[in-house]
């Protein structure tokens, strides 16, 4: 089944225009960005001819911001195009005709849920680890340091996604509606960033009934803010708590599962 999805990205031209986006981004970067490197110190920077005032820094430390930028750019556009790129495909694989077609192969309804979700995720982790070897690859060429984290942070990002995409893929198993599925998904990642920031938005909050529900809502939540911000340390080779990151990885894939549970119950039920 998650050969299908795979197939079916294919047939839509999706993955190929998924990675000519890409390529083209890091054409533009490599075509109009500029680093001067003089004994291992960073000495000028220039985008597209214009200097970025920058002070003179071991290269390394000096592309920390760089990196960090990016990661957060990976993570939260990363999400978004994902939400919006994948929204149509489970709605489209249970729609009439195609889901008889499919129902008659020799599976159990929930793989073809599992299914779904591993190849979408499969396209995800393929098209994140893309572009973050891409830029990582082109300012590893342009200053002689490679820092793999940008990598590692591509990951968090695609575990992020996850928790999204089940709350997608629940939707579509209620309704056929890929808006439908994308609000949901949209809502899903509002979610995750305001329950990253609970602690600090929780005693804005007025104490009584307000307050205890909006730590309700957000106690089942992943923190994707937090894992967004994990990320970008991975990115930056910044200090970060590792049984942190390990809570954030199992928060939001038991998340996942669940939602993706719910969805299996209730397809397991429904007539076509």
């Amino acid at each position: 089944m998650a050969l299908y999805v795979l197939r079916e990205a294919v047939a839509r031209k999706l993955i190929l225009a998924f990675l000519l986006g890409i390529t083209w981004v890091l054409i533009l970067m490599a075509i109009g960005l500029r680093l001067e490197v003089v004994d291992g110190a960073l000495a000028a920077t220039r985008l597209f001819g214009g200097p970025l005032g920058i002070e003179v820094n071991a290269v390394d430390v000096a592309l920390r911001p760089v990196f960090v930028a990016a990661a957060y750019g990976l993570f939260y556009w990363g999400l978004l195009f994902g939400i919006v790129a994948c929204a149509d495909f489970a709605p489209s694989l249970l729609s009439p005709g195609r889901i008889e077609h499919l129902l008659a192969l020799p599976l159990q309804r929930w793989h073809l849920i599992a299914g779904t979700f591993l190849g979408v995720m499969t396209l995800a982790v393929g098209g994140a680890l893309y572009g973050a070897g891409g830029l990582t690859v082109l300012l590893g060429f342009k200053t002689g340091v490679w820092m793999p984290g940008l990598l590692q942070s591509s990951l968090l990002a695609c575990a992020a996604f996850a928790p999204v995409y089940a709350v997608m893929l629940t939707t579509a198993t209620f309704a056929r509606s890929a808006s439908l599925s994308a609000a949901f998904g949209l809502f899903a990642l509002g979610g995750g960033v305001v329950a990253g920031k609970r602690d600090a938005i929780a005693p804005m909050i007025n104490e009584g009934l307000l307050r205890d529900g909006f730590l309700l809502l957000t106690m089942p939540q992943p923190r994707l803010s937090t894992l967004a911000s994990t990320g970008a340390a991975l990115a930056g080779a910044e200090p970060f708590v590792p049984g942190v990151l390990g809570l954030l990885l199992v928060g939001a894939f038991t998340y996942a599962l669940a939602v993706m549970g719910v969805g299996c119950w209730w397809f397991e039920g429904k007539d076509y």
